[in-house]
């Protein structure tokens, strides 16, 4: 393991210098919130590939859409929870763990790449928290997603004070 990978700066700097600049936090889409904190623990909502009130991927990996397209929703997925967990916490740098990563991944078929897309999500986490913080995770294949989206994550953070 390399220095640059244990990522020994904090979250808020490596954003910085790997360009990152992310997007303002989306709004629920029904009734419930984006971020509920209770003691150490940050659990964020089901997160969906969306630029304001808009889908930005639509279609089922292995019908409409490639794995590398999945890869691209689940990276803008991932960019929106870290955007609610900054907007819930003030810093990011308050992250002292990624406790769990819960990727959903709507296919079609015998679609077997779920981890794949998974992927983009666990190396961006990583890429900007470090590999001493990556969660555990569970990827599931599904039928279908809100707004017919392709991918939609549930995280949870540990933080501190």
């Amino acid at each position: 393991m390399t220095r640059e990978h244990s990522n020994p700066t904090g979250a808020e700097q490596r954003l910085r210098e790997l360009g990152i600049k992310l997007p303002a936090p989306p709004e629920p889409f029904g009734t419930y919130v984006e971020a509920v904190q209770t003691g150490h623990l940050l659990f964020l909502t089901g997160m969906l590939p969306t630029e304001g009130r808009v889908a930005k991927f639509v279609g089922r990996v292995g019908a409409e859409l490639d794995v590398e397209t999945g890869r691209k929703a689940a990276y803008l997925a991932t960019l929106n929870v870290i955007a609610v967990a900054r907007e819930h916490l003030g810093s990011l740098d308050r992250v002292s763990r990624i406790v769990r990563l819960g990727v959903s991944v709507a296919t079609s078929g015998d679609v077997r790449d779920q981890p794949k897309v998974a992927d983009a999500a666990s190396e961006l986490l990583q890429s900007i928290f470090g590999e001493n913080k990556n969660p555990c995770r569970l990827v599931y294949g599904v039928a279908s997603l809100p707004l017919g989206t392709p991918v939609e994550l549930e995280v949870i953070f540990e933080v501190s004070n």
